[in-house]
């Protein structure tokens, strides 16, 4: 009788920890001790399928997203979220966000397993780390949510092998890069990607962490060319490109038919 009742009394705390409030992603931002700007404040209200953020350094890319995959975990049974990076180090950055955050909270459901890029809860939703490797990504199916954090330098083929995964789960997904030239899917969206993607541009004089000052003395110490990229949000060329990106689409007609038809 008594262990009859032992086990009751575990399984009533376990409901009581897992059916707590339900947060808004801005309150779970609160909760987890940041006071989001702004432009985090619209970024995490947003409901569009499809979010592209050109945003300037030092932002807090890496914290939103931790705190978006983090969000769906939570509050979604069976939600797989995918958070893609450039790199091993840069996913692990963002996983140690995510695991952090989770020990700070309460009336969520518990951790049943985890591993170095993997948490997944009792509800059955998992948020998973990944490198930028094509290869790496292909196992997966049926998303809630993809975040490609550090966008512009995630190689084309990533991008093309994930959005299939978005076919059948109707999922979201949100890109979130400062610019690296123009080239590559992440212009290719801002520029091109149409009315399907809600597009926000912060730039370092709308960040309120980076200091008017900072800003001076980093557009004297790095150049114009380099803090157009980091700090402007801008798409600029190559250095070395002998043509801009402006002179070469200029050169682009489709009024001149092909001498040979294919």
């Amino acid at each position: 009788m008594e262990a009859r009742e032992s086990l009751l009394a575990a399984l009533q705390s376990r409901s009581t920890a897992t059916s707590g409030a339900h947060l808004t992603r801005v309150e779970l931002a609160q909760a987890c001790g940041i006071d989001p700007d702004p432009w985090q404040k619209d970024l995490l209200e947003a409901e569009d399928q499809q979010v592209i953020l050109n945003c300037c350094r030092q932002w807090g890319k890496s914290t939103i997203s931790a705190i978006l995959a983090l969000h769906q975990s939570c509050y979604t049974d069976k939600a797989l979220s995918l958070v893609l990076a450039p790199s091993s180090r840069q996913s692990s950055e963002t996983y140690r966000k995510v695991r952090e955050f989770y020990n700070g909270l309460s009336d969520v459901p518990e951790v049943v397993a985890e591993s170095s890029l993997k948490l997944e809860l009792a509800n059955g939703s998992r948020v998973q780390v990944l490198p930028g490797k094509e290869a790496t990504v292909r196992g997966f199916s049926n998303p809630a949510l993809i975040v490609v954090d550090e966008a512009a330098r995630v190689p084309d083929e990533l991008y093309q092998a994930v959005r299939p995964m978005l076919a059948v789960s109707g999922g979201r997904i949100i890109l979130l890069s400062t610019p690296f030239g123009s080239r590559g899917f992440f212009w290719d969206v801002w520029a091109n990607g149409g009315e399907d993607w809600k597009r926000v541009r912060v730039t370092g004089e709308q960040c309120p962490r980076i200091s008017n000052e900072w800003l001076a003395k980093e557009k004297e110490r790095i150049g114009s060319w380099w803090y157009s990229q980091e700090y402007d949000c801008t798409f600029v060329d190559s250095l070395d490109a002998c043509f801009s990106s402006a002179d070469i689409l200029a050169a682009i007609t489709n009024e001149v038919q092909p001498l040979w038809a294919l």
